[in-house]
């Protein structure tokens, strides 16, 4: 059957709507981190860091990412760094965060939105015995955090990376097996992903004993959690490293 000029135009539209469907990647990089809607809250926005001592801020002072994040987030925001210094996700860890007086903080403060900085002492090989659980560790935590507000955003960092290993804590745990869980837990929590591994990557000369990023470490660290809450590029900060503190876990 001769098809007419306008039903054959109409077939060519649809094969290109069709095919520029199907190459289409299934999920834009920018779905991962949906930025924060600023407008959506009349008062301040209660910003949680949770994390280990990355996020407390060892080997950077107060030239840490949620001291600076304040910074540049401005008096719209109130940010309330929770790192503990070797906790772990998991809730049969070492030193579980599940359990620190500072996870009773976070679900009591409320948080409209919560940064999730967890993964690098659930490398060591004592935690990691328990990996099994660590999905359902996280999507619990997630769910906890979602109670207290069940408006919460959530964004889970991917851990840094290690340069290669130090305290029981490896690179190849966390990148082959840490990241892609935590991946899939946010995707499934409708939880959006900071990539701080990515920021990090390659960048060894940032991270002196191996784990704990300096303060120019947390400079880069800082612009990526920055451009996920925004979806901005993050204002120029003053490089000071300011007095790191002792090492530790």
């Amino acid at each position: 059957m001769k098809l007419s000029r306008s039903h054959a135009v109409s077939g060519h539209i649809a094969l290109l709507a069709f095919v520029l469907v199907a190459a289409a990647p299934l999920g834009r990089a920018a779905d991962e981190c949906t930025p924060v809607n600023v407008a959506e809250y009349p008062d301040t926005i209660k910003l949680a860091c949770i994390g280990d001592s990355i996020t407390q801020g060892v080997g950077a002072g107060k030239h840490n990412y949620p001291a600076l994040l304040a910074k540049m987030l401005g008096e719209k925001w109130q940010v309330t760094n929770l790192g503990v210094s070797g906790s772990t996700l998991l809730k049969k860890g070492d030193n579980p965060y599940f359990k620190l007086k500072q996870f009773q903080r976070a679900l009591e403060l409320k948080p409209d939105v919560v940064t999730i900085a967890l993964g690098t002492n659930d490398s060591k090989p004592q935690n990691w015995a328990k990996k099994a659980e660590f999905a359902a560790d996280y999507k619990e935590m997630i769910a906890e955090l979602k109670k207290a507000n069940p408006k919460v955003r959530i964004f889970c960092c991917l851990p840094v990376p290690a340069f290669p290993a130090n305290f029981g804590i490896n690179d190849p745990t966390i990148k082959n097996e840490v990241l892609p869980l935590i991946r899939a837990v946010a995707k499934e929590t409708g939880s959006s992903v900071v990539d701080l591994y990515a920021a990090l990557e390659g960048k060894g000369e940032c991270v002196p004993d191996k784990v704990h990023p300096n303060g120019k470490g947390h400079d880069y660290m800082v612009a990526a959690i920055y451009k996920g809450l925004t979806g901005k590029e993050p204002p120029a900060i003053p490089s000071d490293e300011g007095k790191a503190e002792k090492k530790g876990k």
